[in-house]
């Protein structure tokens, strides 16, 4: 049996090192890297992405929200993603599974309950906190923009994210190396792919999925 590889997506390093600790000591043959932000990861990750498990904390700078979550799927489709956040909200939840998470791990979980979660996940299974329920009264348009948002590539997750922050198509070109006309497509494609007609509402939708994360940590 080959080594298990897990990377640790969080900005709190004290967090981060007590995690790769329960993970390592609980894991057999696990080999834990650690990142403490979403372009740290991208950057282990672009040069080698054979992890069996990526474990992302929500909000970190420059991610709020599902938005990690959601690129990290789009950029590295082999990878399965498990939450693990301080946000325990049921809809919240059911975003991340609609998102294709694996698991949702509450940061105030014990070690055996973490541990047990993420072997859980490294078998294949769907990993959710004890009680939850899937709700069949839940954020139906919420779920139906998540599944939207789901759609997009990886570059046009990238351009979307950073209409949020409020750049526009010349900065975002710039950031992204490539022409301002290349941005104007993905924009285009954004707006279809999510069934809205202006940047505004896009940011708008985008920040439905993000937005009941606000009020973690």
């Amino acid at each position: 049996m080959g080594t298990t590889r897990i990377l640790i997506v969080d900005d709190h390093p004290l967090f981060r090192e007590a995690l790769k600790q329960a993970v390592s000591g609980g894991i057999p043959q696990s080999s834990v890297t650690l990142a403490g932000s979403l372009d740290q990861a991208t950057a282990i990750l672009d040069k080698d992405d054979d992890f069996d498990l990526i474990l992302l904390d929500l909000r970190m700078p420059g991610v709020q929200g599902l938005s990690g979550l959601i690129y990290l799927r789009a950029q590295y489709p082999n990878v399965p993603v498990a939450i693990i956040t301080a946000a325990d909200d049921h809809g919240l939840v059911q975003k991340a599974l609609n998102l294709n998470a694996s698991g949702f791990i509450p940061k105030t979980s014990g070690i055996e309950t973490i541990v047990a979660a993420v072997s859980a996940v490294l078998k294949g299974d769907i990993w959710v906190p004890e009680g939850y329920a899937q709700s069949s009264s839940a954020d139906k348009e919420g779920e139906d923009i998540a599944r939207r948002i789901a759609t997009l590539t990886a570059q046009q997750i990238r351009v979307l994210m950073m209409l949020k922050e409020g750049l526009l198509n010349k900065q975002i070109a710039y950031e992204l190396n490539v022409s301002e006309a290349t941005i104007k497509a993905h924009v285009s494609a954004i707006l279809q792919k999510l069934n809205v007609s202006s940047r505004t509402q896009a940011v708008i939708a985008a920040n439905r999925i993000d937005g009941i994360a606000a009020a973690e940590h």
